[in-house]
């Protein structure tokens, strides 16, 4: 048997790394995995960008989301806070639309209005691709007045915990330099630092796309699936726009997202009212974000009846516990429709279809009918699900999360909404008329394909799936 003094280093090795384990995996921090109040409103517009082709291979592209974000920048008067994951031109070419030039434009345009109203951008540090190079747009609007706030991804639990463990002995208060960078980009031009891809490797993220303003008269908000990259110009994505005290609740959980990531500014936000529910709105409004999303979106399905409809259309489908949870449905009678895209589409590169193919493989299995977005180089963004009652009501969420468990299960920052109505509305009619062009393809317009086009059976590549979602070794 080894002797105490030769066991104690083998111990106390154990024990550090089950601490750093446990520290690496932690919990959220305070004002994130946020559930809000029920508000009543009757000012909520849905939105929708949507590239397709027809029969001949001309290409349509019909565009909501980035004209109405400008148009709500231009009408802020004295508040202004925007959290957007993706804020860079990587990867974009000529032809694209330049959605961080038209955002850094209008940000320094409200900055330069109003001089006194604070502008604040938080954001994501893969931009610089976590400091190993320059953002030229957040130094041109840093130099206009906008505070920009990157957000500090170290308080966020692991996703990938076996590297993160790793990280934090080894790299974790290692700086970074925008210079003397000798490996290539991962994304575009340039040389970026090996403590770059270090960092990368953690796939933590704030995947947030929100938008906040006062008007002078009201608070106004949006949350949404685009990024204002240039090479996502062409996605397919949503957004929902509201106003009220439902605004005010989306600014709460960007306050504790700016406090976590030590904008102590953020301290003197105003506070959203009283969790009183107005009875006068045509549309109850929750704001959700990171764990609190799926907890309401297992309820909904959960909740859906025999003879229901039940549509989603999603970038990212891959949780155990929503694909699940939808077979459930599917087997009590719920009409279920699901449209995802082929995960083949990567800003150039094409990806292996994992792990929509392998989830569509399940619920095809079980007589769900799948459809896929007919994409060409752009990419189905849309991260939404709409419940149509026989009662005549209609439960929507929508947002920022993809339906995986990254997104879901408290690791990334996510923001989403919940929505219930009458199904009759207009707003609704609206969403639903989009669906059944997409799933249908009217005239000679092609939105999408059949299951067998992106069928994949592959029972090794299944099995790949169900470890990258599992162990979170994976970029979805």
């Amino acid at each position: 048997m080894a002797s105490f003094p030769r066991v104690l280093p083998y111990t106390a090795s154990l024990l550090l790394l089950i601490t750093l384990t446990l520290t690496a995996c932690g919990s959220m921090p305070k004002g994130l995995s946020s559930t809000g109040p029920l508000r009543e409103t009757d000012d909520v517009a849905l939105l929708y960008d949507q590239t397709y082709r027809n029969t001949d291979g001309k290409e349509f592209i019909e565009q909501e989301v980035m004209d109405e974000m400008l148009a709500m920048i231009a009408s802020a008067q004295t508040f202004l806070v925007i959290d957007m994951f993706l804020y860079n031109d990587f990867a974009g070419e000529n032809g694209w639309r330049p959605l961080s030039e038209e955002l850094t434009v209008a940000l320094i345009d409200a900055k330069t209005a109003h001089p006194d109203m604070p502008v604040v951008l938080i954001t994501d540090p893969f931009n610089t691709i976590y400091g190993g190079m320059d953002s030229p747009y957040f130094d041109r609007l840093e130099a206009a007045g906008v505070d920009v706030v990157t957000t500090n991804l170290a308080k966020l639990p692991a996703s990938n915990r076996t590297w993160t463990t790793l990280w934090t002995v080894c790299c974790r208060f290692l700086g970074n330099s925008t210079r003397g960078g000798w490996l290539p980009n991962p994304v575009g031009p340039g040389k970026v630092t090996l403590r770059s891809y270090l960092h990368l490797l953690n796939f933590r993220a704030n995947h947030r796309k929100t938008l906040v303003v006062n008007t002078g008269t009201e608070w106004r908000a949006l949350v949404t699936s685009m990024n204002p990259h240039d090479a996502s110009s062409r996605h397919d994505n949503n957004a929902v726009i509201f106003s009220g005290a439902a605004a005010q609740d989306l600014l709460q959980t960007e306050r504790a997202a700016a406090l976590m990531s030590g904008y102590d500014a953020a301290e003197n936000w105003p506070a959203a009212p009283d969790a009183e529910l107005d009875t006068d709105g045509e549309f109850t409004l929750q704001v959700l974000t990171e764990g609190a999303i799926e907890t309401r979106l297992l309820t909904l399905i959960d909740n859906a009846e025999t003879g229901d409809q039940l549509d989603l259309e999603m970038f990212y489908l891959s949780s155990r516990p929503v694909v699940k949870a939808l077979i459930r449905a599917h087997e009590r009678g719920v009409e279920l429709r699901v449209m995802l895209d082929a995960n083949r589409d990567a800003f150039g590169r094409e990806k292996n279809g994992i792990p929509n193919r392998q989830v569509a493989w399940d619920l095809h299995e079980k007589g769900i009918t799948v459809r896929w977005c007919a994409t060409a180089g752009e990419q189905c963004h849309r991260k939404w699900i709409r419940l149509d009652r026989t009662d005549g009501t209609s439960e929507i969420v929508a947002g920022s999360a993809n339906f995986t468990r990254r997104n879901l299960h408290d690791l990334n920052m996510e923001t989403s909404v919940y929505l219930s109505v009458r199904s009759d509305h207009p707003e609704i009619e609206y969403m639903r008329a989009e669906f059944e062009r997409s799933w249908s393809n009217p005239g000679d317009t092609l939105y999408s394909l059949d299951y067998t086009a992106f069928a994949d059976h592959s029972r090794w590549r299944y099995g790949v799936y169900r470890f990258m979602e599992a162990t979170g070794m994976s970029t979805f």
